[in-house]
């Protein structure tokens, strides 16, 4: 039985695994920092207090329960060594026969330290829990801010990036200053509050269609988000806000949206990795210059006539990648040629808030409504247990009909207590 360690238990990993449960000719390692998978693009309403973080993260123990053929090993991988075939973490080391890459990506600030330090970023669910204690811990501050001075900078908040992401939390937040913030907080006028949505290039959501930019533009411009395009952040400095056109925005709450980076392993050679850490594989998502080492999701740079750049870093191409090398290592064990990928879009979509979205299909887009429903129904099927589904739906419809959730709770940190022993 030969061994396949699966790095990373994102969208890629995770299906990679689920699709090789049973396999009689392979034994599946998967490693990850989190004993969970974490479904990310629902990740701003946990920010945004509309769902709990379990309602978005599934233990991995649980869904392979019933696999005979899957260790899950909670462990960092801190080097790859080649040439005897094993990976160090820090629960030791594994033998490989072959090996897969779907670490995903990390937040990218560009190499601007200042808001590395002060900005709040939103790609993992410790961080979207940060974000909320943040977020909420604010409104509390704002009842007893000394002067206004103080009190503005409080309620100005600033999202970096016009991406789906960016786009989402802004449209969260502002319904959360319309509905409900004037029935937590009775006693304080909440109308000085500003979102603020600054986005590099010319238009929100620029991978989508122009009716889609268009559209998610007006939808935030409608809630009350004050949205500035070709709008780069120079510095950041826990309090004031530089933008590239020299304007300031003074700002105790910036959330950083903007761009992703791909997280390195020790182990593999410059001369396989593409812009943005991402390495370089051909269409059997074989990593370059290696024979069985692949690479799965965001971390892949695959190079085609259709995507020249690279394939977008979406859920999507992260699921048709793996489920082709599932096959492809089928193929292997009957002695078949093997497929190379092709990726089928699905198509993008976001939403702005309620009854608000944008979808773009392969043959045409549309926004609104029925955008919305469309939004909520795929998010749901995408959502891996029955549970989590009805549980999100619940959450959902109340949201829907009241304007409001009970969610809102600040869940500080615990300090870690040194214990010494006592000496007589």
């Amino acid at each position: 039985m030969e061994r396949i360690i699966i790095v990373g238990a994102g969208f890629a990993g995770l299906r990679l695994a689920q699709d090789l449960i049973n396999h009689p000719n392979y034994e599946i390692y998967l490693i990850d920092k989190q004993n969970y998978h974490q479904f990310q693009p629902l990740m701003y309403q946990v920010a945004t207090a509309r769902l709990e973080p379990a309602s978005i993260s599934f233990p991995l123990r649980k869904v392979f329960q019933k696999a005979k053929n899957v260790r899950i090993r909670i462990a960092e991988v801190s080097k790859i060594n080649f040439d005897k075939k094993n990976i160090n973490t820090t629960i030791g080391d594994f033998n490989f026969d072959h090996l897969v890459m779907s670490i995903g990506c990390t937040t990218n600030y560009f190499g601007n330290q200042n808001l590395k330090d002060y900005a709040y970023p939103m790609k993992t669910i410790p961080e979207a829990i940060q974000l909320r204690n943040r977020i909420l811990q604010t409104f509390e501050n704002a009842l007893i801010a000394k002067n206004q001075d103080d009190l503005q900078s409080l309620l100005n908040f600033v999202i970096v990036g016009g991406g789906p992401t960016g786009v989402e939390l802004a449209g969260a937040l502002a319904e959360m200053k319309e509905y409900i913030l004037p029935k937590d907080y009775p006693d304080k006028d909440f109308s000085k509050l500003k979102i603020y949505l600054l986005e590099g290039s010319p238009n929100t959501l620029s991978p989508m269609s122009e009716g889609s930019q268009k559209m998610s533009q007006k939808y935030l411009e409608n809630l009350g988000v004050i949205v500035k395009t070709n709008t780069f952040v120079k510095d950041y400095d826990s309090e004031i806000v530089t933008l590239n056109s020299g304007e300031q925005i003074h700002s105790k709450n910036v959330i950083w949206a903007a761009g992703v980076i791909g997280n390195k392993v020790d182990g593999f050679k410059e001369d396989t990795l593409a812009r943005g850490n991402r390495l370089i594989v051909n269409e059997f998502n074989e990593v370059k210059n290696f024979k069985n080492v692949y690479a799965l999701g965001d971390i892949a740079y695959m190079e085609t006539q259709a995507f020249p750049n690279g394939h977008p870093q979406v859920a999507s191409v992260a699921l048709q990648q793996a489920s082709l090398l599932a096959k492809n290592f089928n193929r292997k064990t009957e002695n078949k040629p093997l497929k190379g990928f092709k990726y089928k879009e699905k198509g993008n979509m976001a939403t702005i808030g309620k009854r608000k979205a944008v979808v773009d299909l392969p043959k045409f887009s549309f926004q609104g409504k029925m955008a919305w429903f469309t939004w909520m129904f795929i998010h749901l099927m995408l959502i891996l247990s029955i549970k989590n589904k009805l549980l999100i739906f619940m959450n959902w419809m109340i949201s829907y009909f009241n304007n409001d959730s009970t969610l809102r709770i600040i869940m500080k940190p615990v300090v870690n207590r040194v214990k010494t022993k006592k000496t007589h």
